[in-house]
């Protein structure tokens, strides 16, 4: 079925190129509205003349095979990524939660030397970097008879996208997706959900994120259906805009659907035309999953992937649900767990999830070293995630190799402690990570943030986690943030949290 399925793709990538796809949805849909976005409505007609609009002012003003976008989510993105395509350049999207920092150094590092932006962008993030030209949409103008410019195709195993991972540990590198990555990603989670031209998807997610991208962006205006933005994460405008557009698909992070159910008045009719709701990014905890449920009668399936994988691995369909489960692959792609020696483990073993496939990367930006590395000898990705398979085939997420404690030579996921802390009616996030220690080696120390107006309690909480782990997986300490820290798409960063010896200890 895998092998047939990959030939499947190979027909349709030989016959049907992204870009070129996309601009016939389009035309298909002239006059119809495909986004709604903060600014305004976007018919297909209007994304062709801004696209080749912005072709002729990419021509005139950038030599770069790559060229920046820096934009809210909204419509103005994938016009700009299709006016790349047509030259034939690599759109870049620059992440502006960034440092500035970082920022200058992705465009320094992907030899950006120009960027579409518009002026609230550079209001938040100060100037671009010397030398480097700024097209600002909300200056230009779009009047007039669109100019004729030809066509320059990607080929399938050419850069077509370079996405920046937010360099949460070290600076920011370049993830290489090909047109064949993320058209094999494109139809693949199309087939596997059976998103259709009646759907309407409600987006949030960040366009500089691949899943913003790829299943929030690409996916449906290639299949011509309506996608609804919201540049800023506002839970009550985001359930104003289910009311009023009655979207069929939502995907988010965890913690977007826990402000979400936080909302006061929420109730059943606000996402009662959902047929799925797809959290990832993140672990879904029971208190979410549940809380979510109990507001809006809504089940949250979860799934899988990577920057590195165009992004969606696994999805949990809604026919399919298993709880804590990302669900099977999707067709085309093969995976396995293996040990810390590469041997490929059976049902119910953990290690590391290792993938195969279409939409699997090409390789790090300007980094063949760290390329090879991410490969193992069969061309499997090391994706540095743990989880295992159950008996018919669906993965389970344990955690990050290295997150993992060992606590007096036992292996501990941070995930496994998190979970019972946030089933805590107090606790709003946690996030734990281990501390060196002379005689277990590691010890967990446990960071909370508290609901708004519940009180800290050290001792209730420790005493809540030995109620149901073992004792040796009781945070040694708990302490209390105000906020946890967070990458741009809302993961918690526990990297970020000091966990140097209290006084106490």
């Amino acid at each position: 079925c895998q092998v047939s399925y990959r030939y499947l793709i190979e027909r349709c990538l030989t016959h049907m190129r992204l870009a070129k796809t996309i601009r016939r949805s389009l035309m298909r849909c002239a006059f119809s509205t495909l986004i709604i976005d903060d600014f305004r409505t976007w018919k297909g007609i209007a994304l062709l003349v801004l696209e080749r609009h912005l072709a002729k002012a990419i021509r005139n003003s950038s030599d770069s095979p790559r060229v920046g976008v820096m934009l809210p989510t909204s419509g103005m993105t994938p016009a700009a990524v299709l006016a790349c395509w047509r030259l034939g350049r690599v759109p870049v999207p620059l992440n502006y939660l960034m440092s500035p920092e970082d920022i200058e150094f992705v465009i320094r590092d992907a030899d950006i030397d120009v960027v579409i932006t518009v002026g609230k962008m550079l209001e938040m993030t100060g100037p671009m970097p010397e030398g480097v030209k700024t097209l600002k949409l909300d200056e230009m103008s779009f009047k007039g008879i669109p100019p004729m410019i030809g066509v320059k195709n990607i080929p399938d195993d050419e850069m077509a996208l370079l996405l920046y991972t937010s360099g949460t540990s070290a600076r920011p590198k370049g993830v290489i997706l090909t047109a064949k990555n993320l058209m094999s990603n494109v139809l693949q989670v199309k087939e596997w959900i059976n998103i259709t031209t009646k759907d309407c998807m409600l987006g949030v997610l960040p366009q500089f994120h691949s899943m913003g991208m790829t299943v929030l962006t690409l996916m449906p205006l290639a299949v011509g259906c309506r996608i609804v933005y919201s540049a800023r994460f506002l839970p009550k405008k985001l359930l104003e805009l289910a009311r009023k557009h009655r979207p069929t698909a939502f995907v988010a992070i965890p913690s977007m659907y826990n402000a979400i159910r936080a909302v006061k008045g929420a109730g059943k009719d606000d996402l009662s035309s959902l047929r799925f709701a797809c959290a990832g990014g993140e672990p879904l905890t029971d208190a979410i999953s549940q809380g979510f449920e109990d507001v809006f009668g809504v089940r949250i399936a979860e799934g899988y992937g990577l920057t590195e994988t165009a992004p969606v691995a696994n999805w949990c369909r809604p026919d399919e649900f298993r709880p804590h489960s990302a669900g099977r692959c999707l067709r085309g792609i093969e995976e396995r767990i293996v040990d810390e020696n590469g041997n490929i483990l059976g049902p119910n073993q953990d290690g590391e999830i290792r993938i195969k496939g279409p939409n699997v990367m090409k390789g790090y930006f300007k980094r063949p070293e760290e390329t090879a590395a991410a490969f193992d000898e069969d061309g499997f990705f090391k994706t540095g995630d743990m989880g295992r398979f159950d008996d018919d085939g669906f993965l389970f997420i344990t955690g990050r190799i290295k997150e993992m404690l060992i606590i007096g030579g036992e292996n501990v996921f941070p995930r496994e402690i998190e979970e019972v802390l946030d089933r805590h009616p107090a606790v709003l996030a946690s996030a734990v990570v281990g501390l060196k220690d002379e005689s277990r080696g590691e010890v967990p120390i446990a960071f909370v943030e508290m609901i708004e107006g519940e009180e800290f309690d050290e001792r209730e909480l420790r005493s809540w986690c030995r109620d149901s782990i073992a004792q040796f997986k009781v945070p040694r300490e708990v302490r209390q943030v105000m906020e946890m820290p967070r990458n741009p798409t809302g993961k918690i960063l526990r990297r970020a949290l000091v966990v140097e010896p209290s006084v106490k200890a």
